[in-house]
């Protein structure tokens, strides 16, 4: 392994510890603010469903802390406990944000759907890259053929390109929740900046996770050119 592979890890361990912490650090202050309205996390996603015109979607409650997501397969709008229940403002942007999602799936959003495409793909690649990369590298050193890495190196650059396309579909989603949460008025103007602060932490988390799979992705590259 290279210095300059072991320096990159640890860039990428700190800005993801950073990122992390942030967003945690911001949901955990932000639930602590009570909304004006204050409508649930659950009350704020059915409202915006409504509003939008989408009667097929539920809006359930699952286990853990920052686990919430939208199922496209299921159509459900998944929230966790603290936002589900919650009345604050970071249960109001989170909600909103995943309902955000609903509303991509529900008018055919691009990028949603360019990245829907790629997830079975990169469900295989992402289960069995690491082995592939780990076996090209000790054949093209032992045997100087690069075809398993060629093919471990093209496995990751799909799960790359999954992350970079998620980055449009996150950044929508949050300014949808946004626009939505200021025009009806669930947001007051100094709840509405809450808001915007959280939801831009959510997407940072994102954006280092991409900015981490570009960097690996050329680590190999690199290793692959010169090893040929």
């Amino acid at each position: 392994m290279g210095q300059e592979y072991i320096i990159l890890i640890f860039v990428i361990m700190g800005a993801s510890w950073l990122a992390g912490a942030m967003l945690k650090s911001k949901f955990k202050k932000y639930s602590q603010v009570g909304t004006s309205t204050g409508l649930s996390g659950k009350e704020i996603a059915e409202k915006m469903l409504r509003d939008n015109n989408i009667r097929d979607v539920q809006v359930i409650s699952v286990p853990g802390q920052l686990t919430d997501h939208y199922n496209p397969l299921k159509k459900t709008v998944n929230l966790s406990p603290d936002v589900y229940q919650g009345r604050s403002v970071a249960a109001a942007a989170v909600a909103a944000h995943e309902c955000g999602h609903a509303v991509q799936h529900a008018k055919a959003y691009m990028w949603l759907q360019m990245r829907s495409a790629l997830v079975p793909v990169v469900s295989v690649s992402s289960k069995w890259v690491q082995w592939v990369l780990l076996a090209g590298v000790l054949m093209i050193q032992s045997t100087h053929s690069p075809y398993v890495l060629i093919a471990g190196v093209t496995m990751f650059a799909f799960t790359t390109l999954f992350s970079f396309i998620t980055l449009p579909v996150e950044f929508d989603a949050s300014n949808r929740a946004l626009v939505w949460l200021e025009s009806t008025r669930m947001t007051t103007r100094e709840e509405h900046g809450m808001a915007k602060d959280a939801l831009r932490w959510a997407a940072m988390t994102y954006v280092v996770a991409a900015l981490a799979s570009l960097g690996t992705l050329l680590y190999y590259l690199s290793f692959l050119n010169r090893r040929r």
